[in-house]
């Protein structure tokens, strides 16, 4: 979910919901440990992941856009009702008036950081630190040392991660958030991480994305299977196309695809005119300084000869270079081991299911 949404929760308590399904750094919750689509980079120091708006920006984009058109509304109706050279109707000016002051809203809210902001806002995973540092948003009067602005999160026994369950008109959606309180325990700040999950089919695909997240920091990248692919940092106009297509399921039948297309063919454009105005994040000195790769670093990746973005590792994946649907058990797991199963249980009741597993009892 866009961050931008997610202000409605500052200064208020941590939702109930949120709060019973929270997720511990040092408790597995499934039998699989898996990516699904979150890594950009992955080294024996740090991993930069995702935020859920970066699979999905299109469509706020595209939003966007037509809340911009829609201010258009205002001026229309003015100069229609001034038509004649008459005072008009003060009802319709009004309308008028309110036109672009609601849509221009719209545009503001949604836009910022969209448009003239930055192309991506990765969070990095720091084993060294242990610490999440997460670019929150642009910078836009740099100093040389200072960077974009970027949100650090401890990864610790303490640290309050959950798993975010929302309600929209498209169905329920959930996603993996970190919250920070103040000293009133209201939060004070929010972020979520990877991807969003849509339904309660995929939550036990979120549970082994949470998993590989603490297989990471908590062990190193030494067992881990390889990422579903890694996000290109350079996006083309291939992989948005791509980024457009697959935000209708990634095994939509080819009827739905093409019957989508005319929106897939905006989506995209929308999504590169965007990126056009944005720029690169650029690390803060003190972060960059900590996340020094060294040169024989084994598991450093993506490098040369590892596909990059959906395309390369599509084809990668049909020449047999690139395994399909990369996963891991997790050792010593007690619990259920049919992950549907194990993912209905701990969303009934997180704790009963967190002591049967502990007692070997699925």
């Amino acid at each position: 979910m866009d961050e931008r949404v997610m202000r409605k929760l500052i200064g208020k308590p941590i939702p109930e919901w949120d709060i019973s399904h929270r997720l511990k750094i040092n408790q597995t919750f499934g039998p699989n440990t898996q990516d699904f689509g979150t890594v950009f980079q992955i080294n024996s120091r740090f991993m930069d992941v995702t935020e859920p708006s970066f699979l999905e920006k299109q469509w706020f984009i595209t939003g966007v856009a037509v809340a911009f058109l829609s201010m258009g509304i205002g001026p229309y109706v003015y100069s229609f009702t001034h038509a004649d050279g008459s005072s008009g109707d003060f009802i319709m000016d009004c309308l008028a008036i309110a036109a672009v002051v609601i849509f221009g809203r719209i545009v503001l809210k949604l836009g910022r950081g969209l448009f003239f902001g930055v192309c991506r806002r990765p969070i990095r995973f720091h084993r060294e630190t242990r610490k999440l540092y997460a670019i929150h948003s642009r910078r836009y009067f740099l100093k040389s040392t200072k960077g974009d602005i970027v949100w650090e999160a401890p990864w610790s026994t303490e640290s309050i991660f959950c798993l975010h369950r929302e309600r929209t008109s498209f169905g329920t959606i959930f996603h993996i958030r970190h919250y920070t309180l103040d000293d009133n325990g209201n939060v004070a700040r929010v972020f979520s991480i990877g991807r969003e999950w849509t339904g309660y089919g995929q939550i036990g695909m979120a549970l082994a994305q949470w998993n590989y997240w603490c297989a990471y920091m908590n062990d190193g990248p030494g067992d881990l299977p390889k990422p579903m692919l890694f996000h290109t940092q350079q996006e083309t106009l291939r992989e948005a196309f791509l980024f457009s297509l697959y935000s209708f399921g990634l095994r939509a039948p080819a009827i739905v695809r093409l019957l989508m297309m005319p929106h897939i063919l905006v989506f995209t454009v929308m999504r590169v005119l965007a990126n056009a105005t944005c720029r690169d994040p650029i690390w803060p000195e003190s972060i960059e300084r900590i996340s020094q790769i060294a040169p024989d670093d084994p598991y450093a990746e993506p490098r040369p000869g590892t596909p990059v973005g959906w395309g390369d590792t599509i084809l990668a994946q049909q020449r047999g270079e690139y395994p399909d649907n990369p996963q891991a058990p997790v050792k010593d797991w007690k619990g259920e081991m049919d992950e549907q199963k194990n993912a209905a249980a701990w969303l009934e009741n997180p704790a009963a299911a967190a002591r049967r597993t502990a007692r070997g009892r699925p």
